[in-house]
């Protein structure tokens, strides 16, 4: 279904992984999909998706119901650019502690710098020159603002992702039924049609459509 809706879509859908049923159909797939809106319209999707038909794989016929949890996230920009204001940051200069003797540093060569928005704060004395640990001092300071940015976008990905509720009956956002009537409903949206054929198809924006008006 999610295929051929990114035909009539105009996306590129490709399969990243994909898990075989152990005794028939698809246990689990990955798909990567680009393109105009992919994300804001297949949001809509995330849930879990109930079937009801005829089992092709049972000899008697009997109509079983079957359950597929839909997982939706955005691409992420893996380069985080950090940029430092240099107004947000507060440096300090002072004496290299050490051993003693000859290995004292004199001078006023090591650095702490601040940043300020985030209270993080970096040292460093390993140079005798102070511009080397400033330099030092930096890089580490990138580093830890680096490693808040990955955390503040994990944080956004789970909130993205949500909890999928339990696989069962009555957890359905959307019902497919083929047998012994035809019909497909969301639960949001109470948006139906008789047409599960057309909607199988990938014809799913019309539905993608009244869940978003809803959040309007």
């Amino acid at each position: 279904m999610y295929q051929k809706f990114c035909d009539k879509m105009a996306y590129k859908c490709e399969i990243i992984e994909e898990q075989k049923g152990e005794e028939a159909g698809i246990k689990s797939v990955t798909m990567y999909i680009q393109g105009l809106y992919a994300y804001g319209y297949l949001k809509c999707e995330k849930g879990v998706h109930r079937l009801v038909r005829i089992s092709p794989f049972d000899s008697n016929k009997r109509r079983h119901t079957s359950f597929a949890s839909v997982l939706v996230t955005p691409e992420y920009n893996k380069d985080i650019n950090i940029n430092i204001n240099e107004q947000d940051l507060k440096i300090d200069v002072y004496h290299s502690s050490g051993a003693g003797g000859q290995s004292v540093n004199t001078s006023n060569s090591a650095v702490r710098i601040t940043h300020l928005p985030t209270k993080i704060v970096v040292t460093c004395q390993n140079e005798r020159s102070q511009l080397k640990n400033k330099e030092q001092a930096m890089k580490m300071l990138k580093n830890k603002l680096y490693e808040l940015e990955l955390e503040k976008v994990n944080n956004e990905l789970t909130n993205l992702k949500g909890t999928i509720d339990n696989i069962n009956f009555g957890s359905q956002i959307r019902s497919y039924v083929l047998e012994p009537y035809k019909l497909v409903k969301d639960n949001r949206s109470n948006y139906e049609t008789s047409n599960v054929s057309k909607v199988l198809d990938g014809d799913i924006m019309p539905i993608i459509e009244s869940i978003l008006k809803i959040k309007e």
